[in-house]
């Protein structure tokens, strides 16, 4: 056998593998909503299933209730509290809609009146945006047609990724094991162990998180009591959970806190920006350096950055996992691309 044979051999072999890469890639870009939504669903079982076992290992006296059925009811509390939520939340703004949607023609030029106080939109047309309004209150009802379809899709993909998450968690174990069997023996113990490092971080980024978010729950929803804000206690529970998107779900709870103040008075809304202004200033120089960079130890730009990719490539499910993906990446990278030398 000529040397041209083995290196025509060679070559055939790399043509092939590169075809194969390719229409991997190709699969991979077709699947991406799929894949996402997997990843997003084994990242959620992952940090939620030191919960659960916590939740299986409750006593009363020598009965552990929970045992083999902490999946079910971490479920129904869940869909519990949602449920709580709603009846409590759902119908004061219900009804405030109403009112506002039959006084709409009466209280409309009173609002635009004072937006004429407000510096540099003295100049508004008022006839226009009344109009506008109109225009968009009666065709309402169209866009709530067209977006039917959005609606539904969204809400079957948060119901596939939920039924997913309950199935990496009663089966991750198994789905973990059936991954590193790809990996040869000689380098499964240095992943396997890289990998349970970061689930450790990723746990305490759990544990940071909820206390963030609980920080700011309770404190907003004081704020909002004290300026008698309108739904207070269901802003300072939409407040607390979305505190767990970094940065992004702060800017949402800002927004939505002050669009209700303004319902009644400028007043309250200059009292929500001034907690807000306050807030955030001790969370990012106190609270998150204390809380989230020892357990997490990320710098902020990671996690800034880490928050614009995963959006960017899944939206909200995608800045929900974005930290614990960015310390996943972190812990590989430090296993397998920093030089270490040895002493």
């Amino acid at each position: 056998m000529t040397p041209s044979m083995f290196v025509r051999r060679d070559y055939r072999s790399d043509i092939l593998f590169a075809l194969g890469l390719i229409l991997a890639c190709g699969l991979a870009w077709l699947l991406r909503e799929v894949l996402m939504l997997l990843y997003v669903s084994a990242l959620f079982a992952t940090v939620l299933t030191p919960v659960v076992r916590s939740t299986g290992r409750l006593r009363i006296g020598r009965w552990r209730p929970f045992k083999g059925y902490a999946v079910f009811f971490l479920l129904l509390a869940v869909a519990g509290a949602l449920t709580g939520f709603g009846f409590l939340a759902l119908p004061p703004v219900i009804h405030d809609m109403q009112d506002f949607a039959r006084e709409m023609p009466t209280r409309l030029p009173l609002v635009l009146d004072r937006m004429r106080h407000i510096p540099f939109a003295n100049n508004l047309n008022t006839d226009e945006i009344t109009s506008k309004v109109q225009d968009f209150v009666s065709n309402a009802a169209t866009y709530l047609l067209l977006s039917i379809k959005n609606w539904a899709g969204a809400m079957v993909n948060i119901t596939m990724g939920f039924i997913l998450t309950v199935y990496f968690i009663l089966e991750g174990a198994s789905a973990y094991v059936w991954f590193l069997s790809f990996v040869p023996p000689s380098r499964r113990n240095r992943l396997d162990n890289a990998l349970q490092r970061a689930r450790v971080r990723m746990d305490k980024w759990l544990v940071g998180q909820l206390s963030l978010m609980l920080i700011l729950g309770l404190l907003s929803t004081a704020v909002y009591l004290i300026l008698h804000i309108r739904y207070a206690f269901a802003l300072g529970v939409l407040t607390g959970l979305l505190n767990i998107i970094p940065v992004l779900g702060a800017a949402i709870c800002v927004g939505l806190a002050l669009l209700v103040a303004a319902i009644d008075s400028w007043g309250r809304v200059l009292g929500v920006a001034i907690f807000y202004a306050i807030y955030l200033q001790v969370e990012n120089s106190f609270l998150t350096p204390r809380i989230m960079r020892n357990s997490v130890g990320l710098p902020g730009l990671s996690i800034l950055v880490a928050l614009l990719i995963g959006s960017a490539l899944a939206g909200v499910p995608g800045a929900l996992v974005s930290v614990p993906t960015a310390v996943l990446v972190a812990v590989l990278m430090d296993e397998y691309l920093v030089y270490k030398p040895q002493n």
